[in-house]
């Protein structure tokens, strides 16, 4: 996939241009080059927001968002099985979106509660039609999509508060 605005190409060859092996950099008010790193980030995004929160936070909610896209895009598993190969698939998608290797990016970037809720059936595949019609996936997150996402995330976790109270009720 190549680069197609011309600015945003030319901004990053004057970025690679800069002494050193980091992509991102800038030049400062003394002239001296300087890395901009994950701590630098990091720190941005938590003064900006206020919150305790870093670049992997958001590209977490990214992965489990692409990830919950990707398997409603496939058509529901006959069995098991093929739901379990949906999603390696799916998986699979996601990695390529992220640039990660599929163990890297269902380990570190997809939540397992939007994978177990594919294998219990609570995620159909009421995007298929939408997929076929559109083969590369949106850029940005769709809104509804991702209330759906934290709707479900969220009765997952009431799900499973409830599952331990009544364990430890048990005993």
């Amino acid at each position: 996939m190549g680069l197609r605005d011309r600015r945003l190409a030319a901004v990053i060859r004057r970025c690679q241009d800069l002494p050193g092996q980091e992509l991102f950099q800038y030049v400062g008010d003394d002239g001296v080059p300087r890395d901009v790193g994950s701590e630098d980030v990091n720190d941005y995004l938590r003064e900006i927001s206020g919150a305790d929160v870093t670049a992997k936070d958001f590209r977490t909610w990214a992965g489990t968002v692409l990830a919950y896209r990707a398997l409603r895009a496939l058509a529901p598993g006959d069995d098991a099985r093929a739901a379990r190969r949906n999603v390696v698939e799916a998986v699979r998608l996601t990695a390529g979106r992220l640039g990660n290797t599929p163990a890297v990016a269902r380990r570190s970037y997809v939540h397992p509660a939007i994978l177990e809720a594919y294998l219990d059936g609570k995620i159909g595949g009421a995007l298929l039609d939408a997929a076929e019609e559109q083969r590369d996936p949106p850029s940005a997150p769709d809104p509804d999509e991702e209330r759906e996402v934290v709707s479900l995330l969220r009765a997952r976790l009431r799900a499973s508060r409830s599952e331990t109270a009544r364990s430890q009720g048990a005993r």
